[in-house]
């Protein structure tokens, strides 16, 4: 995906380590004002959220948006269900995979595209614990070949 004007909000590092990521999708969100003012000051954490379809439409649960700290009394609910925006073809080819045995959606980074706020959504499947052994082993390699070129 291109990197023209992001300011990226924040990662689900984890996700990387948990899952096998077979497409990237980015979808908007439908945000309310006081979340898009805290989401500017970087206070959001995606770490334990997923995607879910309910009545046809793709929400996104267990993110966090800490509650605006200069708004009144009327404040949003940090964890509420968002829903997130798609094409209509890409919200059929997701249903479709996430009906099948072991995808799930999970969102990868959220940031400021343009000044609207996207967030990055993996279809994704659970790796095992074999797969996460592989995948430090690979880590581990790659960290230990620059240590040797910087030598050089």
């Amino acid at each position: 995906m291109k990197e023209d004007n992001l300011k990226i909000i924040c990662r689900n590092r984890k996700a990387l380590f948990e899952y096998a990521i077979d497409a990237l999708y980015e979808a908007g969100l439908v945000l309310k004002g006081t979340e898009v003012k805290s989401l500017r000051q970087g206070k959001a954490n995606i770490s334990d959220a997923h995607a879910r379809f309910k009545d046809g439409e793709l929400f996104l649960y267990n993110v966090h948006i800490s509650p605006y700290s200069h708004a009144a009394l009327d404040s949003h609910n940090p964890e509420r269900p968002r829903k997130l925006l798609l094409n209509r073809w890409e919200l059929k080819r997701l249903l479709g995979k996430t009906q099948e045995k072991g995808y799930t959606l999970i969102p990868l980074r959220m940031y400021f595209r343009n000044e609207h706020a996207k967030v990055e959504i993996a279809l994704a499947r659970g790796k095992r614990k074999y797969d996460k052994r592989q995948t430090i082993r690979t880590r581990e390699e790659k960290r230990d070949m620059e240590r040797a070129r910087k030598r050089r």
